[in-house]
């Protein structure tokens, strides 16, 4: 059976006159050179900037549930300079900023610039291979890229390819991925989940402070903060892994589900080598206020979140991500099928375990029903096209060619792969072409051909490639 996709959030960025805050400079040219605006993507080549390198964040907000339209931050973001740097930029959509300053010093001059870079000259110029702390604080209402207000007046962050510039500056590409800190200011009877583990929690002038740790390099549209009345589940996977799972009011709670993430977690370990975060776990949040908001299922780094519910298959997918897009992330935004395909098949392999012949009840069939529909097989898997970066092809068609790959290797070289993978790039960046050598290098053979068909193909795989090894015809 063909799994329903529930897909990302996406909104194209909309440009927005440039806003400097208070009397600081005009607006600097989205052209001007500013450390690498930009680092490269093909698809997104405004995301991020390649003049450094982030280690850290220490984002800190504070939220009123009765002020939805106000978000105060306060964050610091350590990087080390990769070339000499005059001036750089962050990226930070809307809000108001208030003062920025780059170790300790107030910086001299700061604007906005394009839909959403926050342009830096520091009051001395950063030399190459130097660590520095830019501090930025800000106030607004958050863009509603990343950031959906439930109906509570709590609120939630999920959004791919973009979610983070729409709570805090950032180096805003999954190639840069850093440690995380979350310090986070609500009113008494809100609780605030985020990613990682939860340090202490204070309360002071009918206000409490949660804080959230992510010691693990993560890409910065998975991090997340949610703020409801949460219900929090603990438990542990057999490994000792804290499972840390949060209800919203209107969520549905299901116990026989939570009992089988653990399972979930047991069994994809199983598959694809140790669980690869500190922590684990869900966010479920309620009902949002905007009508247009469809359903949710995001791999927000440690502790996926899903809108009202949970369920084998949705946990199977999102959990796969922690190690096939969180700890292993893209190079850039042509690399989806590193992730998506792989999660999707994981979902295959998670039916299987329960009793599923996939030769039979999933491959055939689905190969049967769409060999003769072009559009199954138009789009590549691997540099998909600008705005196909998270297309159905990449878990339907991808899916089928992960099975396909398997059938052509063999189980012990196809399963050697993915752990191989996870374990030689946990926590780095890679791309689609180096899992290709490495699934040629663990089995012994040559699979130009084979990825040639399916990877690179845009029309149905010549036979011998659609059905080989045990899959095949004859």
């Amino acid at each position: 059976m063909r799994r329903l996709l529930n897909r990302r959030r996406r909104t194209a960025a909309a440009l927005v006159a440039a806003v400097v805050s208070g009397s600081l400079l005009a607006t600097v040219p989205a052209s001007a050179a500013i450390g690498g605006p930009g680092v490269g993507d093909p698809y997104f080549p405004d995301d991020g900037n390649s003049g450094y390198d982030v280690s850290h964040y220490d984002v800190r907000i504070a939220y009123d549930p009765a002020r939805t339209d106000r978000l105060d931050g306060d964050t610091t973001v350590t990087a080390r300079a990769l070339t000499g740097l005059d001036r750089f930029s962050l990226d930070l959509k809307g809000f108001t900023v208030a003062s920025v300053s780059v170790n300790g010093t107030p910086a001299k001059a700061f604007s906005r610039s394009g839909a959403h870079k926050l342009v830096i000259t520091p009051a001395r110029p950063i030399a190459k291979g130097t660590t520095f702390a830019v501090r930025v604080t800000y106030a607004g209402k958050p863009d509603a890229e990343g950031w959906h207000t439930l109906k509570s007046g709590g609120a939630y962050v999920t959004g791919e390819p973009h979610a983070a510039t729409s709570w805090y500056p950032a180096n805003d590409h999954p190639s840069d991925k850093a440690t995380f800190d979350l310090t986070a200011t609500v009113p008494e009877g809100w609780t605030v989940v985020g990613n990682g583990l939860p340090g202490p929690a204070t309360a002071k002038d009918g206000k409490k402070t949660f804080r959230w740790s992510e010691d693990r390099p993560m890409a910065t549209y998975l991090s997340t903060v949610a703020i409801d009345r949460f219900t929090v589940h603990r438990g542990k996977t057999s490994a000792g892994t804290p499972v840390i799972t949060a209800y919203s009011p209107d969520a549905v709670i299901d116990l026989d589900a939570e009992a089988e993430q653990t399972e979930i977690l047991d069994f994809l370990t199983a598959k694809f080598g140790p669980y690869p975060f500190s922590s684990a776990g869900a966010i479920v949040v309620g009902a949002t206020k905007d009508p247009t908001d469809g359903p949710v299922a995001m791999e927000t780094q440690s502790r996926p979140t899903f809108s009202t519910m949970f369920f084998d298959s949705s946990l199977v997918h999102e959990n796969t991500h922690q190690w096939f897009g969180d700890s292993v992330s893209f190079k850039d935004w042509r690399d989806g099928c590193i992730a998506e395909c792989v999660a999707q098949y994981a979902g295959q392999l998670w039916e299987e375990h329960k009793g599923t012949d996939l030769d039979k009840d999933y491959y055939l069939p689905e190969v049967e029903e769409n060999k003769d529909d072009p559009s199954f097989w138009s789009t590549r898997l691997y540099d998909p096209g600008q705005g196909k970066e998270l297309d159905s092809a990449l878990y339907f068609k991808g899916s089928l060619m992960l099975h396909a790959l398997r059938r052509t290797v063999g189980d012990d070289a196809f399963f050697g792969t993915l752990k191989t993978w996870t374990h030689d790039h946990a926590y780095g960046n890679a791309s689609f072409r180096q899992f290709e050598a490495l699934a040629a290098k663990v089995s012994g053979k040559d699979l130009t051909g084979f990825f040639g068909a399916w990877v690179d193909g845009t029309v149905v795989p010549p036979a011998k490639y659609l059905y080989p090894g045990s899959l095949g015809t004859s």
